[in-house]
């Protein structure tokens, strides 16, 4: 099985992050922020991965800290859990629509990390999250996992809508892009090797 597990100390925060890609029958968040840990748990089960995540931060401060070092540690793990990336299909690509709202990501797991980020949110804030930390948290898992990810809120007008959408089709277009498939032999690059 596809399988790693990471942790993040530092002054901030302490960050534990356990993904299985081939096992989704254990799902477990707890970052200390509600909202976040909600998309984190669509993201889990929509992208069809076992994710356990444990995060002690400063949340006296904000929830800056936690939700961009959670992104990072979520990234490591995923990228580490894919090894060599033999036969995945490496690009994958969703449409997820939530009630008035439609949100579309495309990733290619190229190691090339880069985001592309297109939306707008009218609230500031969801519960003890700050709705300007989606991009930070999609900065850092991009970088950190190696993936090109290009996330777009289509149109909408509910700030929770159009964020469960973007985190929904980021789980569905990751569920296509680390799917084995038996017609690719080696990894799915005229390189020979996805870095």
């Amino acid at each position: 099985m596809r399988k790693a597990s990471k942790q993040r100390k530092t002054n901030e925060t302490k960050v534990f992050v356990d993904c299985n890609l081939d096992d989704a029958s254990v799902i477990s968040i707890n970052t200390g922020v509600g909202f976040f840990d909600h998309m984190l748990e669509l993201f889990a089960r929509h992208g069809r991965i076992g994710l356990q995540i444990e995060a002690d931060g400063d949340l006296h401060i904000d929830s800056h800290h936690t939700v961009e070092d959670v992104g990072i540690v979520l990234g490591q793990t995923i990228k580490s859990a894919l090894g060599e990336k033999q036969q995945i299909n490496r690009y994958g690509h969703a449409y997820v629509p939530m009630d008035e709202s439609l949100g579309f990501v495309a990733i290619d797991i190229s190691g090339r990390p880069f985001l592309v980020f297109d939306a707008s949110f009218t609230a500031s804030n969801l519960g003890n999250f700050d709705t300007e930390l989606v991009r930070e948290f999609l900065q850092a898992f991009a970088f950190q996992s190696g993936i090109t990810l290009h996330a777009k809120v289509i149109h909408g007008s509910n700030t929770h809508h159009k964020i469960e959408s973007i985190f929904k089709a980021l789980g569905r277009a990751l569920a296509e892009a680390i799917a084995v498939n038996p017609e690719i032999q080696g990894v799915n690059s005229t390189k020979g090797i996805i870095e």
